[in-house]
């Protein structure tokens, strides 16, 4: 699951930045998603420790009498651009100092490798697809860490165009398996579509 909207009045990529909660709207978005999973089996709840995803995270487990487990494998992707508008517009990338950090689109240059980020998000899937096993998993975490595993996972290339990810606020994308064979990969939007090029989403 990805986090809900966060309060972030000036629009800047908090990333990893600490102090960053659910807005309203984001607290409505993780209350649908618990009221959506109220009927569903789930053994563990598991969150990044961003306070946005803590919060994500809370009503789920709320709703099922278990307690939130942080792992560390869930965190946000580290960014260079962190604490910075980017808006095309206003932002950081309309100044050259920061130009040379977008030289390799690939890896990315700015940020934790894509690799990376699959690997430790497949990490906690796998962590957890064993301790819940036979039942469901919740595991909140973030835009970018999703949608890289489950490009991952479907065998597509890591880099992107970051305006086309299917990964809304607070959306679930459920890795279905059968023993330990995936088999199926289902994406939906219990609290509602969002802009996936928001800033800072």
């Amino acid at each position: 699951m990805r986090h809900g909207e966060v309060h972030n009045p000036n629009a800047v990529l908090y990333g990893r930045l600490p102090g960053f909660q659910l807005s309203v709207t984001g607290r409505a978005q993780a209350q649908a998603v618990a009221r959506s999973l109220s009927d569903h089996d789930i053994a563990l709840v598991v969150a990044s420790p961003l306070q946005r995803a803590q919060e994500t995270a809370d009503p789920i487990a709320e709703g099922h009498g278990l307690i939130i487990r942080t792992d560390d494998n869930l965190i946000e992707a580290g960014n260079t651009f962190e604490g910075l508008r980017v808006s095309a517009s206003d932002g950081a990338l309309r100044k050259p100092r920061h130009w040379w950090k977008l030289r390799d689109p690939f890896t990315p240059s700015w940020g934790e490798p894509y690799l990376q980020i699959a690997h430790r998000m497949l990490a906690a899937v796998n962590k957890a697809r064993v301790e819940a096993a036979g039942r469901e998993a919740v595991l909140v975490s973030h835009q970018l860490p999703v949608w890289t595993l489950r490009r991952f996972l479907q065998g597509q290339r890591l880099w992107h165009d970051p305006r086309n990810r299917q990964c809304s606020l607070a959306s679930l994308t459920s890795l279905v398996y059968q023993g330990d064979t995936l088999i199926d990969i289902v994406y939906s939007e219990p609290a509602g579509a969002s802009d996936p090029t928001v800033t800072g989403a």
